[in-house]
């Protein structure tokens, strides 16, 4: 069974963590097909928007603790083989998610733990259950945010607070994370996957042109002065200018109705 499955809904793509029988506690193999899947995604020029979420009860638990303390898996001796393999090819599934184009929600279903709480961070927005946690006990484990959640919690929170998640290391409840501004909306369990699809579907609809370079110049902007920022703006809005997305979306506007757009 693919620890990873793809499910296709129209323009959005479901990517599924699949172990629920370990609470999705990541392996070397999910970390691959992960990678693979976020790819094939951004490649895919009928996926305007990727869902990623987790099978039955947890979103990801990270670090699997059983395999780990029998000395297996990416905490044991499986690391050299699951970790080194993605930094010597420069594709670890977490920097690949912050590099992709196409919008991804993060669609928390359920527990998010270590290296599930910095997968949930990368995502550009997320939607969680009412009955989900956020657990970013690191420091209580003896590790420390190893993929991405040292980078992703200062600018989300600031230092100050960042701190305090991370060297408290308390669990945050569904209600906690909103009001830290760690996720975008918190819904009822059972309407989770309906509002992911609300949301989705409404980015969808949107210019996926647009779309994309909105999310290349938030990434760039971040490591960009204001001036030279404007002017990679400027030009991505010049070439927006030719599509022919942006004719259909001034014509749909002037004859009041709904754009079709073709991405392209």
């Amino acid at each position: 069974m693919s620890e990873v499955e793809i499910r296709n809904e129209g323009h959005v793509r479901w990517i599924v963590l699949n172990r629920p029988e370990r609470m999705n506690a990541i392996t070397g193999t999910m970390l691959g097909e992960l990678n693979e899947a976020l790819k094939a995604a951004d490649d895919d020029p009928t996926v305007r928007v990727v869902l990623l979420t987790g099978e039955g009860r947890a979103f990801c638990s990270g670090l699997d603790l059983k395999q780990a303390a029998s000395g297996e898996g990416i905490g044991g001796s499986g690391l050299a083989n699951a970790g080194v393999r993605h930094l010597s090819t420069r594709e670890i599934c977490t920097v690949t998610l912050q590099r992709v184009d196409t919008p991804v929600i993060g669609v928390i279903n359920g527990a998010a733990a270590g290296y599930g709480l910095d997968l949930a961070l990368g995502c550009d927005m997320r939607i969680m259950s009412d009955r989900a946690i956020l657990m970013p006990g690191f420091a209580k484990m003896g590790v420390i945010p190893e993929s991405g959640g040292t980078w992703y919690l200062p600018r989300l929170l600031g230092w100050a607070k960042a701190c305090e998640i991370a060297m408290l290391g308390e669990t945050l409840s569904a209600e906690k994370s909103q009001g830290y501004g760690l996720v975008n909306k918190v819904v009822p369990a059972d309407s989770l996957k309906e509002e992911a699809m609300d949301w989705a579907n409404t980015i969808a609809a949107n210019a996926p042109l647009a779309i994309q370079e909105m999310k290349r110049l938030f990434r760039h902007g971040l490591t960009q002065d204001f001036e030279s920022h404007s002017h990679h703006v400027l030009l991505s809005v010049l070439n927006l200018f030719k599509s022919q997305d942006f004719r259909e979306g001034v014509q749909s506007f002037m004859e009041k109705r709904p754009p079709e757009f073709k991405g392209r």
